[in-house]
């Protein structure tokens, strides 16, 4: 298993590798941690057939950290299977596909750069920078990316080397691409076909289907420019 599917997770099996303050390093890991403005994973630590520990969470560091009740529960080369909260995944990763459509779209319509953005599994809220935020349409913009949103479209997932990200004409933003250390030579790239693409390590879907329509909740003005847009699922 090379891709971990974004929805409907199944358990996998692991051993401890090391324990680190309250944490649990694994030998391998399918579980999100924080970042990019997605939520970590969170779930359930079983072992032996019997759950021995909620798995609070996840979060990053040079190896990804499982937060665990006691760490003294475990111990190193220990096997285990972790259980991802499935419902809790699926919320996150239909959010993060569909921010990436809003996103795209505001873009499109205004030249709007997303300049922050916080994604929950319910409700998710994007920051846009505007020339001119008088501009803006909440209704235009529901409505184009309820469009993509219905039309069945594929989202891909790539591993491209760091040339190819910033020499494609139709990658959007690469402006953080300076900040990844130049030993990283590939990176994740999704598309969303025809509508956006960009580098991104966060959970997504296959399939626009997959996606509720999305309702307006309202902006919030952040500073010169700035719209701080939030949006739920119908």
């Amino acid at each position: 298993m090379t891709r971990h599917p974004g929805t409907n997770p199944p358990p996998f099996d692991t051993k401890v590798a090391e324990t680190k303050e309250s944490y649990l390093l694994l030998d391998q890991t399918y579980c999100y941690p924080r970042g990019g403005g997605q939520p970590g994973d969170t779930g359930t630590i079983i072992s032996g057939g019997t759950p021995v520990s909620t798995l609070h969470e996840v979060l990053p560091g040079e190896m990804i950290l499982h937060p665990v009740d006691d760490v003294g529960d475990f111990s190193i080369g220990q096997e285990i299977t972790c259980e991802i909260d499935v419902k809790r995944r699926n919320g996150h990763t239909l959010m993060h596909t569909s921010q990436h459509i809003f996103s795209a779209l505001a873009e499109d319509i205004w030249g709007a750069e997303t300049v922050g953005n916080q994604i929950g599994a319910e409700q998710s809220r994007v920051d846009l920078l505007f020339d001119n935020k008088e501009v803006f349409d909440p209704d235009v913009l529901v409505d184009a990316v309820n469009s993509v949103i219905g039309s069945n479209v594929d989202v891909n997932v790539h591993e491209w080397d760091r040339g190819r990200i910033m020499e494609h004409k139709q990658m959007r933003h690469t402006k953080f691409m300076h900040r990844i250390p130049e030993t990283i030579t590939h990176l994740r790239v999704v598309e969303v076909e025809d509508v956006d693409l960009c580098p991104c390590a966060g959970t997504h879907a296959s399939n626009t289907s997959q996606i509720p329509t999305v309702r307006y909740i309202g902006k919030k003005n952040k500073g010169k420019g700035r719209l701080r847009v939030s949006y739920e699922f119908e």
